[in-house]
């Protein structure tokens, strides 16, 4: 990648994948960025369990309503998990983690889409978290943020054209309503 920069505005979420598997280095290399990423106090309240089976990502998908389709073909998906009793600001450590990993997947050439489960439920009405915690028998006491799928784009993107950033939603000094408001 030429630029951190260019990769921002290269970078969307992914929701169609290709058949071709992720290498197992660049697998290690995604997972790598994650544990990498700064976590408040350097609590590291974040785990991550790796998803490559697909009858276990397909069961994965079905933990919520809708928004869940890149889970079915995505070569591998990262659940993303943290201990809410060793930080406070656990969902930001596990976001942060997150992004890291799409970042890197970015550089890397391979696409991902962040797939919210905290919050969320099934078509039954039970808990997304919990389902996920079932499925993957992932302790109780662990809060489960998100899924992050990852593969080759079957998609394709336009990167995002800058004239198009809202600058209008950049208060300098202290905030600043416009005229039109």
């Amino acid at each position: 990648m030429e630029s951190l920069h260019q990769l921002f505005l290269i970078r969307h979420s992914i929701r169609r994948y290709t058949d071709q598997p992720v290498a197992a280095d660049d697998v290690k290399t995604i997972i790598e960025a994650a544990l990498l990423s700064p976590s408040s106090k350097s609590a590291r309240p974040w785990q991550f369990v790796v998803v490559e089976d697909k009858n276990t990502l397909e069961q994965l998908s079905q933990c919520k309503t809708h928004g869940t389709v890149p889970v079915k073909g995505c070569a591998f998906a990262v659940v993303v998990t943290a201990d809410p009793g060793r930080s406070d600001v656990y969902v930001e450590d596990s976001t942060v983690a997150a992004i890291m990993m799409h970042l890197q997947a970015a550089d890397l050439g391979i696409g991902s889409c962040w797939i919210q489960v905290r919050g969320r439920s099934d078509a039954t009405g039970e808990d997304s978290e919990q389902v996920v915690r079932e499925l993957l028998d992932i302790p109780s006491h662990m809060a489960v943020e998100c899924i992050v799928t990852f593969g080759y784009s079957a998609e394709n993107r336009r990167p995002v054209d800058p004239a198009k950033l809202l600058w209008e939603k950049v208060h300098i000094g202290k905030w600043t309503t416009p005229a039109a408001e």
